[in-house]
């Protein structure tokens, strides 16, 4: 009994790292960064389905092997399931990426016809020149700096 108490310590006290789970990239492409922030640098990407093990955590952050290297990524990008595009039916053309992230999330061209289609009174025009516009590391570096903006994963 004291042998089971001392094994049950020694597991407990065990570092977290020791523990790592593999998770699967359920975004079309994730950015691996050198440091826990949206800021870091880029030192990787992995694609939509890809394995990653999970050995540290910190905030909504992961630090994760890959194949190449390690890095942090957010854990948006992560899925505890195993994400893989099956093919099935008569399926004349592949997917592209962008259709297998939004199918992974349960978001496809159909749906958002079909949103579209049940909301005909609402604009959609804003949400579309969104999707278009992009921002670089130094203007956002400034964003926040002359907003005094702090907080987790910035």
């Amino acid at each position: 009994m004291q042998r089971l108490l001392k094994l049950s310590v020694m597991v407990l006290l065990m570092p977290v790292s020791a523990f790592a789970a593999s998770m699967s990239i359920q975004v079309e492409e994730g950015q691996v960064r050198s440091t826990p922030s949206f800021l870091g640098e880029i030192v990787d990407k992995v694609v939509y389905g890809e394995s990653v093990d999970v050995v540290k955590e910190q905030g909504p952050w992961r630090m994760v092997n890959t194949k190449r290297k390690p890095g942090w990524i957010h854990q948006s990008a992560l899925s505890e399931s195993k994400v893989e595009l099956v093919p099935g039916g008569n399926v004349n053309e592949g997917a592209s990426g962008k259709e297998i992230a939004l199918a992974g999330k349960g978001f496809n061209p159909e749906v958002e016809s079909a949103y579209k289609a049940a909301h005909q009174q609402m604009s959609f025009a804003w949400v579309d020149n969104m999707e278009k516009f992009t921002a670089n590391n130094a203007d956002i570096e400034q964003f926040i700096k002359q907003g005094g903006l702090k907080g987790a994963g910035l």
